[in-house]
């Protein structure tokens, strides 16, 4: 997914001069084609990612559109002031990459854990938050973000995640995408968990519960039209996601409900991680089983949940 992301970056760039290319401290060999045939619209910066943001939004003033890349616990937490006042306070095009959203950093720990990124940007004015699922859907995606009027984050996985997504699927930046339909329960995801969910749900087709998967690869703007339609079809919707239960996905979806005043609402399985540091390291994979994030662990809960109700 990341190689498929900056590569559409460098396509992007042939088609539109004023792309740009803004990194901090990434690996030797990152976008070289990219910096050999466009040296005056790629910048390399050190790691100084408050000033990256800076340079990012003087140049979007500038007429640019700058594609900004680097860690996403760094991009966000230790950028947030600059992007709060230097793009979202202008509402300026530019789109922030996040590497390593979620646990792909696990092995690293709790300093390159993202798993509050959403929560972070969803409460910014004018910012879009995005979370693609795999490498196929990322390219469809990225030939929309030219002409997005605002700023952009970008959540990246860490490659060779399983595709989801066929090639030539219709994708619009806010319009949440069904993968699966089914008539006792709804997954809304967004994301890596996509594939989680689908395979969650087989396993619940193999002790008779048919459930339907939504993918939200925009979580905000939120498909607030999809949403409700799914709480008034399904009697539970499960929202999952790599993430904080706070401030993500299932937040955004409760504070839809909430507003709307849907009473009776169906009832609501938010599956994601607490409040709470987490404490281990080792694989992404290692760490989602711990936190009931795989898909047996997904499938019993839900499975619980219909089951006790």
């Amino acid at each position: 997914m990341r190689k498929s992301c900056l590569n559409s970056v460098f396509e992007l760039a042939k088609q539109d001069n004023r792309v740009l290319f803004l990194g901090s401290d990434l690996g030797a060999g990152t976008l070289n084609d990219f910096r050999e045939r466009y040296p005056d619209r790629f910048f390399m910066e050190g790691v100084a990612e408050q000033n990256l943001i800076g340079m990012a939004a003087g140049l979007a003033m500038e007429g640019f559109i700058p594609y900004v890349n680097t860690i996403a616990s760094f991009l966000t937490r230790r950028c947030l002031e600059q992007i709060t006042i230097d793009l979202c306070l202008h509402n300026l095009p530019v789109r922030l990459i996040g590497n390593g959203g979620g646990l792909v950093y696990a092995p690293l720990g709790p300093t390159h854990f993202a798993l509050d990124d959403f929560a972070l940007l969803r409460a910014l004015p004018n910012m879009a938050v995005v979370a693609p699922s795999d490498a196929v859907q990322m390219r469809a995606f990225m030939k929309k973000t030219l002409e997005w009027p605002g700023p952009l984050y970008i959540r990246l996985a860490k490659g060779g995640d399983p595709v989801v997504f066929s090639e030539g699927f219709p994708l619009e930046i806010g319009k949440a995408i069904s993968l699966r339909e089914g008539r006792h329960a709804v997954f809304i995801t967004t994301g890596i968990m996509a594939h989680r969910a689908l395979s969650a749900a087989e396993i619940l087709t193999k002790k008779g519960l048919d459930c339907a998967v939504l993918h939200f690869h925009t979580v905000k703007p939120l498909d607030d039209a999809r949403v409700l339609s799914a709480a008034s079809e399904f009697p539970l919707v499960v929202t999952l996601e790599e993430h904080s239960r706070i401030g993500g996905l299932g937040s955004a979806v409760l504070e839809l409900l909430a507003d709307r005043g849907s009473h009776p609402g169906p009832r609501i399985l938010r599956l994601a991680f607490p409040d709470a540091f987490v404490k281990n390291y080792g694989s992404q994979d290692a760490i989602l089983e711990a936190a009931g994030l795989q898909p047996e662990s997904i499938a019993n809960s839900v499975m619980n949940s219909l089951l006790g109700a």
